[in-house]
């Protein structure tokens, strides 16, 4: 009879993802020797080679990579399990790992934080911002719960539920002239020097789509890993660019910029939670969906006084 434990199976999803002993051992919180010795082990149980060692670490045999999409499977099943069993007692109790985008978090997280305060004392948050591909391959790795992100997020094994519509205005040094001009327009943005996030913000390829640039020349994306550093350039006159509205009531005030509306139809991002499928945790999820709602409309209504100030 074959034997593997789940220690096994941690481990060597962890030498899976990161391809070296050194950093999954770091990554599963164990001396290299232990999950070394480990590996052999559940190879020996299987009676299959998973690994092959290499100069610069090691790489999956053909069945390994078999194997480390089964166990990946094989250990949400038992997180998801022990968060049936945590959370049965009520919504949006205990621990909840929340990842959000760069691009949303200085700006619905305040609103957002308080009502989760008062609605849900028992909850234990904990928060992790980065861009959209490492928070996907966490959550799909289990290492967080639920996402807060511009939607769509094509993954078989993610649901989504869009919460509310983000639109994008155009931003400009407030000395600029602008003809008279009401609405902004695609030719604004041809027309001028156009600063984005840097690359791997969703933010940034939302932006490119809409301006339909393909040749980014003109685009500047070089270091700038939040919008309040874009604002600060597109301030001090060095170029324009696109922001969604639920940063104007941060990002507009006391800063030398205009702040226009785009051309119907307007440009927009959806704002929206992701989950795995395999989550029992899905009426949290619905919950947390509606503070973020309400969350939103106060960013949005921020946003609003901000552009008529």
């Amino acid at each position: 009879m074959v034997y593997i434990t789940l220690k096994q199976l941690r481990y060597f999803d962890a030498l899976a993802r990161e391809q070296h002993f050194g950093r999954a051992a770091d990554a599963c919180a164990v001396t290299q020797p232990a999950l070394s010795m480990q590996i052999p082990d559940l190879e020996a149980s299987l009676g299959i080679a998973l690994v092959e060692r290499t100069r610069g670490g090691i790489k999956l045999t053909p069945k390994g990579e078999e194997i480390a999409t089964r166990a990946q499977r094989l250990l949400n099943d038992v997180r998801n399990l022990i968060d049936y069993a945590q959370h049965a007692g009520g919504i949006l109790s205990g621990t909840l790992r929340l990842g959000v985008i760069p691009s949303i978090a200085p700006y619905l997280l305040p609103p957002l934080l308080p009502l989760l305060k008062e609605k849900y004392p028992d909850l234990e948050l904990y928060v992790r911002e980065t861009q959209t591909q490492p928070l996907t391959d966490e959550l799909v790795g289990g290492k967080l719960d639920v996402l807060l992100l511009a939607l769509p997020l094509k993954n078989p094994d993610i649901e989504t539920l869009a919460i509310f519509d983000d639109r994008f205005l155009l931003a400009v040094p407030k000395a600029k002239k602008l003809s008279g001009r009401v609405r902004a327009t695609k030719d604004m943005v041809e027309g001028d020097r156009l600063l984005l996030l840097e690359e791997g913000h969703c933010l940034r390829d939302q932006a490119l789509t809409y301006c339909s640039l393909k040749q980014v020349d003109a685009v500047n994306t070089f270091g700038a890993s939040s919008l309040s550093t874009i604002v600060e350039m597109v301030s001090a006159g060095f170029g324009i660019t696109l922001l969604p509205e639920i940063c104007l009531g941060v990002e507009g005030r006391s800063r030398e910029i205009k702040v226009i509306r785009f051309v119907d139809p307007e440009p927009s991002r959806s704002v929206g939670l992701a989950w795995r499928r395999s989550s029992p945790r899905r009426d949290d999820f619905l919950a947390l969906a509606k503070l973020i709602a309400a969350a939103g409309q106060a960013s949005l209504k921020r946003g609003a006084l901000a552009l008529h100030a």
